[in-house]
């Protein structure tokens, strides 16, 4: 019985979801594997893990800026090597785990557990393979600490390779997966009968809205869009998902009431079916997180981006743009003049569709579980 160990860590919930994922992959395809999954900060120490999470939440919600000079601080310089001295001394506690569970595999998709296991191996407490698998669309230095003693890394793209080749790390350790998403995302559903379930449209153009976010970020400038898009677009409807933001869900209300748009709009709370509603959407309207673009990208799903937290988000809008699969709206744009230029050009609307082919990684998950594990199935 092979033992692995899935390290994430609470630090927004693109973690988290990716390792569920690959957890859910090896636990229904691999007999002979024994999975577990564990927050490592959480393991290490529960104050410290609650006290960073939350400044981490308050800072992306109420000074992004500030979150965006750390992203870019922790490339280089005092802070990265202050990061990487903490995670030496937290590795001493996370020895104690790795020593009870001996695990064969340790795969993670936070960097602060690559960097606290590839220190362990590098002072010989651990001889366990170690697998990276980065969840974003733009690489990033933390990811790459210790990277002489990981295994695999995962990335989401062709570029990230080659920049982790440019970093001296061997290529054939390097593989272009995609980040892994939950495998309902490459089934077929049936469209008609979800939007008969939605009481919604067949001749429609249907837009996923996220509105509510982990953090509610942008409340206003997210509701100043919504309204541009209820009030002066009528041969569209939309599925807004507000989450468990209660004043973004009220808000949703009101406007919908206000314009008269009841028929058009259905407003959904916390919702399990994304994988339905974006395979019935022709648009979703999002913040850019890991994730969400790769749910996205693989649903041939354009994204209209609001909001995205500086640092790794706001890369990962870049990304998009710069393929053409995205619209970033950003602070001084007209989000109406957006919506009307893309809606009034269906060439244009196609065009970023075909694009997410290009990008898109349907099956990552099940292809980094096959790297991983196929020798063992």
């Amino acid at each position: 019985m092979k033992k692995i160990l899935i390290f994430y860590a609470s630090y927004g919930g693109g973690h988290l979801n990716a390792a569920k994922s690959i957890k859910e992959c090896i636990d229904t395809n691999y007999n002979n594997c024994e999975t577990e999954l564990i927050d490592c900060m959480k393991y290490i120490n529960k104050p410290i893990e609650k006290i960073t999470t939350a400044a981490y939440r308050e800072m992306a919600k109420k000074l992004p800026w500030a979150w965006g000079k750390i992203y870019s601080d922790s490339q280089k310089g005092p802070l990265a090597h202050i990061t990487t001295r903490s995670n030496m001394i937290f590795a001493i506690k996370l020895l104690k785990l790795l020593r009870k569970k001996q695990p064969d595999l340790i795969i993670s998709t936070h960097p602060f557990g690559s960097q606290m296991c590839s220190y362990l191996k590098r002072k010989g407490k651990i001889t366990s393979e170690i697998a990276t698998i980065m969840t974003d669309f733009s690489p990033h230095d933390q990811w790459l600490v210790g990277n002489e003693h990981t295994d695999y890394f995962f990335v989401a793209h062709d570029k990230m390779k080659n920049y982790l080749i440019s970093k001296k790390i061997t290529e054939n350790k390097i593989f272009s997966t995609g980040i892994p998403i939950s495998e309902r995302f490459s089934k077929k559903y049936n469209k008609k009968e979800i939007l008969n379930q939605l009481k919604l449209e067949e001749d429609k153009k249907t837009i996923l809205f996220f509105g509510g976010g982990e953090f509610g970020l942008g409340k206003s400038k997210t509701v100043q869009i919504f309204e541009d898009l209820v009030k002066n677009f009528d041969n569209i409807q939309i599925i807004a998902i507000s989450g468990k933001n209660e004043k973004m869900k009220s808000s949703f209300k009101n406007i919908v009431k206000v314009h008269n748009k009841e028929k058009n709009v259905k407003i959904l709370e916390f919702t399990n079916r994304v994988p339905e509603l974006m395979a019935i959407s022709d648009l979703v309207i999002s913040k850019p997180g890991g994730l969400t673009t790769s749910e996205s990208l693989a649903s041939n799903l354009p994204m209209i981006i609001i909001n995205p937290i500086p640092g790794q988000e706001e890369e990962n809008a870049e990304f998009l743009e710069k393929n053409f699969t995205g619209i970033w709206i950003r602070k001084n744009d007209s989000a109406y003049e957006i919506f009307k230029d893309l809606f009034s050009n269906p060439e244009k609307l196609q065009k970023m569709k075909n694009n997410t082919n290009i990008l898109a990684k349907k099956h990552s998950t099940e292809d980094i579980c096959k790297i991983l594990l196929d020798n063992n199935k």
